[in-house]
């Protein structure tokens, strides 16, 4: 690789550890793993920066190879992780209570890995249906069809006596 694609590469990373590290926490609740995660996934792309730089949106080719991470390393019935319990450092201004986005951080981590990979990309990520259908192969139906799924769970869980009734 040039001297002048590492430039690339890093001033890419720069920009986009931020949002990675977002949507790795909101997935997995742990800024340790998440910083792993993130760095898994900038080691993916930048084996093949050449490539990616020639796309329209180097970004949206991380977040992809993140989320595939994701998704695959929960798909193993062995692998396991503890949650750590530790006070949360960052957090996202739009969300101002610190309550309310502790319940739903942890009820979003309860849902099965595609509806979590589904309402992560939709509303955090803010990407549309079609966007979430490229991005992890399936149809918008079924995207569709999971948000509302997904929906109803997370209400469900967040009206739950041991989550304080939060609406």
């Amino acid at each position: 690789m040039h001297k002048d694609d590492e430039v690339e590469f890093d001033a890419f990373a720069v920009a986009a550890i931020p949002r990675l590290r977002r949507l790795a926490y909101a997935w997995c609740r742990d800024w340790h793993r998440a910083d792993d995660l993130v760095q898994s996934t900038l080691e993916r792309v930048f084996a093949r920066w050449q490539r990616v730089r020639r796309t329209e949106d180097a970004f949206a080719y991380a977040r992809t190879t993140m989320v595939r991470l994701l998704i695959s390393e929960n798909r193993r019935s062995w692998f396991r992780r503890e949650v750590s319990q530790d006070v949360i450092h960052e957090a996202p201004a739009d969300i101002p209570d610190t309550d309310t986005r502790l319940d739903v951080l942890h009820a979003v981590g309860e849902l099965p890995p595609g509806q979590r990979a589904i309402i992560l990309l939709r509303f955090v990520e803010d990407l549309s249906v079609a966007d979430v259908a490229n991005l992890l192969g399936s149809s918008e139906g079924t995207v569709k069809s999971q948000t509302h799924v997904a929906m109803a769970s997370l209400r469900r869980l967040l009206r739950s006596d041991d989550r304080g009734a939060v609406t």
